[in-house]
């Protein structure tokens, strides 16, 4: 390709605030940091910006949720897999959060650009490219149960709607349930460093295998 070439190709990459250009296209693990995963996931509205609130709730406090809610009901799970749960959206960093009705709009293609990435995210992080599926399945009911607490204290949904389209919180500790029952959003430095500071404890534990204990 000559130069010219190149620089009439569209551009696919994104310029991170670390200086890496990650390839959207053809994403290496290479050009994958931490710090870019959270600045961009706590800078990213969960819900469209829709929730109540000064600040917006951004998808980084989602995977903090997520995280927290995978190791509640899964008190035996390694900190490989807690790190699988805690990085389950990391994409969106990069893409963004589409709605869920947007995505089945688009189609499977979408999914297929979105799983490409999280698997140079999990390479990046010593993880398996593709997750087990009781892994996969785990991390979704959790994400599943986050969606019913943000829904309903959050994004003005009423239980009864929550539990049409999310079902049942069901599987919680009650320390946890009653703190889920008082989410709230945080500002974006602070979702930021939250983020950063449970990847740093579950990343320095975790021996890169996943259902290793």
């Amino acid at each position: 390709m000559t130069e010219t070439q190149k620089v009439l190709r569209p551009r696919a990459w994104q310029r991170m605030l670390s200086g890496r250009r990650l390839d959207l296209l053809d994403p290496s693990p290479d050009d994958i940091e931490i710090s870019d995963i959270a600045h961009g996931l706590a800078r990213v509205a969960r819900w469209n910006g829709q929730t109540v609130g000064e600040h917006a709730f951004s998808v980084a406090e989602h995977a903090l949720i997520v995280e927290a809610i995978f190791s509640d009901r899964a008190p035996d799970r390694s900190d490989a897999d807690a790190l699988a749960a805690l990085l389950h959206d990391a994409p969106e960093y990069v893409i963004g959060d589409l709605i869920s009705p947007f995505k089945t709009a688009i189609g499977l293609d979408y999914k297929a650009f979105e799983l490409r990435i999280l698997g140079a995210i999990h390479e990046r992080f010593g993880l398996p490219a593709t997750l087990p599926p009781y892994l996969t399945d785990a991390i979704k009911a959790a994400d599943t149960i986050t969606a019913f607490y943000e829904a309903t204290r959050l994004a003005g949904f009423t239980e009864v709607e929550a539990r049409l389209y999310f079902g049942e919180p069901n599987g919680l500790s009650p320390r946890l349930a009653r703190k889920l029952d008082r989410l709230t959003a945080s500002p974006t430095e602070e979702a930021e460093r939250q983020f950063l500071a449970r990847f740093a404890v579950l990343y320095g534990r975790a021996p890169g295998v996943i259902g290793t204990k």
